[in-house]
């Protein structure tokens, strides 16, 4: 049998091209995405920029001796950061695609088959997105802690934020994780236990960079 193929009626424009206005307003608007999945990955977008620029003020004559690994984080960063704005994108057409599926016809025993896995599939999707912000959210972190010890000083509190924004997008994709899985048979939804685990050592990680950077503020 089948499966239906379940698509938005309209492209919509990706973030990296809209202005930060024509995002927020879409986001206040009475439409179903953006939601908070594409704030997550823009979150953990942010933060990789974060991260991005604190290495870029770390290539100065004093830091030659840490240039391999500064330039090893910014391109990581850098890469990151582009990864996270697709998945904005995925996220919106994700959440769109879980929508057309409930609103698919089941009227006969074959139309209700093919709707329930085109709603499985779709969910399968929603749920993948928040996992890959995950995924991104850790590493960012991992680039942050790397960072923190050889990263400029003056701007170090960047790397705090960039934690902050990390764990942000990391405990708010749980929340999208959760709410699709719930909805998922339980040998489809097994898949993401793992990603729901990392979420609390992110968590735990980023309070952890974030109160580092606050004592080297403090002195």
């Amino acid at each position: 049998m089948s499966q239906p193929t379940v698509s938005p009626q309209q492209t919509a424009p990706s973030f990296g091209d809209v202005t930060l206005e024509h995002y927020l307003s879409e986001l206040a608007a009475k439409v179903p995405a953006p939601g908070g999945g594409a704030v997550a990955a823009l979150h953990v977008a942010q933060a990789a920029a974060l991260v991005a620029m604190v290495a870029r003020y770390t290539t100065r004559t004093k830091d030659t001796e840490n240039r391999p690994v500064i330039d090893r984080i910014i391109e990581a960063a850098d890469a990151a950061r582009a990864r996270s704005l697709a998945l904005a994108d995925a996220d919106a057409a994700a959440f769109t695609a879980v929508g057309a599926a409930y609103k698919l016809p089941k009227d006969t025993d074959d139309q209700v088959a093919e709707r329930t896995a085109a709603i499985n599939a779709a969910l399968v999707e929603a749920a993948r997105v928040p996992a890959a912000v995950v995924d991104e959210a850790d590493e960012i972190l991992s680039l942050a802690g790397e960072l923190l010890p050889i990263g400029n000083p003056n701007v170090v509190t960047d790397i705090g934020a960039a934690a902050d924004a990390a764990r942000a997008a990391a405990q708010s994709s749980q929340l999208n994780i959760e709410i699709n899985v719930a909805s998922l048979p339980a040998a489809l939804g097994d898949d993401f236990a793992a990603a729901l685990v990392r979420v609390e050592t992110i968590a735990a990680r980023a309070d952890a960079l974030h109160a580092q950077v606050l004592h080297v503020v403090r002195g």
